[in-house]
């Protein structure tokens, strides 16, 4: 029976997680790539989209982003995003596209940057929590209802405490990996 409400929520789990690589993807190291602005989002035409879904994205150079849009109007827009961004980066417009530089980073931007990824961590761990609560009380009000056994609360702990050690490790690996990015 608990094994149903595990199952079910699996999905939250692994959405957790999805969410919180995506975030410290988009923590720009000193080298370019596409996701630092890929989803940041843009007013245009009355809706919000994501750049991605707006332009081309390239990096020709290490420290080089380009972003090409189909629609040449939308470059103002895009610009505009992109300096309202958290990123800190000065856009440059010209006809064809928008051109990003990214600077070599501070030692104290990238010990902003540490400080981030690891506030974007336990936003993770606390989210994957905040689901092994919600299992942990739908197999506690079935035990109250006598639909379920004592003995399945007990089994459901075990085992959503293994899966949430198993996230963590994943976790702390993605913070490893992150950190020496930002740190080389």
């Amino acid at each position: 029976m608990y094994k149903d409400h595990i199952n079910q929520r699996k999905k939250d789990f692994d959405a957790a997680v999805e969410h919180v690589r995506g975030e410290i993807g988009a923590i720009r190291t000193g080298r370019a790539h596409a996701s630092m602005v890929e989803d940041i989002q843009v007013d245009y035409m009355d809706s919000k989209f994501r750049i991605k879904e707006l332009a081309t994205i390239n990096t020709p150079e290490p420290r080089m982003i380009l972003i090409q849009p189909w629609d040449k109007q939308a470059i103002p827009n895009i610009v505009k995003s992109i300096k309202e961004s958290s990123l800190g980066l000065n856009p440059i417009d010209d006809a064809t596209g928008i051109r990003l530089n990214i600077p070599p980073l501070t030692e104290e931007r990238r010990l902003e940057f540490i400080k981030l990824l690891h506030q974007k961590i336990e936003w993770g761990k606390v989210r994957v929590r905040q689901v092994r609560e919600d299992v942990l009380k739908k197999v506690q009000a079935e035990v109250k209802e006598k639909k379920a056994r004592e003995d399945d609360l007990f089994k459901a702990k075990e085992e959503l405490q293994k899966i949430i050690n198993d996230l963590n490790r994943v976790f702390d690996d993605m913070t490893k990996k992150k950190e020496q990015e930002l740190m080389s």
